[in-house]
């Protein structure tokens, strides 16, 4: 990992307000970033989608995409939401892979030893864009996922290894946000709270089940430090999520 890196505080409050797109991060206006959502919107599912995949229930698609920008950070249930949309399961997990093809968003599995339990466990559901979340809860978990994504397919691409995204879940609904996989075992323990700096007990507790080196307690609204955040293995430590971000790719 890279040395931790200090951003302006007006930098890092642009990226969280407007998003990773060029264009609006570097001009910071408010109302230009709520116009180029909504017409991205639209134009993703009444042209992009109509004209690359044949699908014609556009306003049933429309009510999918409304349904998913309010669930970012969610578990899908397929049944459920299939249910609100009107359409069938099958029909409703193919418009949700095309939606990730169009990079509106991407899943994320929950991560076994059995690749098999794994792929039969509902998957988590984030926006490849945080800007326009509204709960700030979920947009920081959001916000996170998506820079950890950035990251494992940037340490694959590097041939630092087989990096791999999911998040952790046991039969006791015991739960950690992300757990970044090595080479097929766990590496990184995340779980991000907004501003609560206590440790959840399911950290500690996956950690150690699964041996992983790093385990981080992530606070989104706590100061950048000056600090390796990967130089201890001894248990979670609780980071700023400016601290651990800086030394991703």
């Amino acid at each position: 990992m890279r040395a931790p890196r200090r951003i302006a505080e007006s930098d890092a409050q642009a990226l969280w307000e407007h998003g990773g797109f060029p264009d609006l991060f570097v001009r910071r206006n408010p109302r230009l970033t709520r116009r180029w959502l909504s017409l991205r919107r639209q134009q993703l599912v009444r042209e992009d989608i109509r004209d690359l995949t044949g699908v014609r229930e556009l306003g049933q698609l429309e009510t999918l995409v409304d349904l998913l920008l309010e669930r970012s950070g969610d578990q899908l249930n397929y049944s459920s939401l299939a249910s609100e949309v009107q359409v069938s399961v099958d029909t409703l997990r193919r418009w949700v892979d095309t939606l990730c093809g169009f990079h509106l968003g991407f899943l994320l599995r929950p991560w076994f030893r059995n690749v098999a339990s794994s792929l039969r466990k509902e998957p988590k559901w984030f926006l490849c864009d945080w800007s326009g979340i509204a709960d700030p809860g979920k947009r920081a978990v959001t916000f996170v996922a998506c820079h950890l994504l950035k990251a494992v397919h940037g340490w694959t691409d590097l041939g630092l290894g087989e990096f791999q995204l999911g998040y952790l879940r046991d039969k006791k609904k015991r739960e950690v946000d992300f757990v970044v996989v090595r080479d097929r075992k766990p590496w990184m323990l995340v779980e991000v709270k907004l501003s609560d700096e206590h440790l959840t007990p399911a950290l500690p507790f996956f950690q150690e089940q699964l041996k992983a080196p790093h385990a981080f307690h992530v606070v989104m609204n706590a100061a950048f430090v000056d600090a390796d955040c990967f130089s201890r293995q001894n248990g979670p430590l609780v980071v700023p999520a400016k601290t651990l971000l800086s030394q991703l790719l």
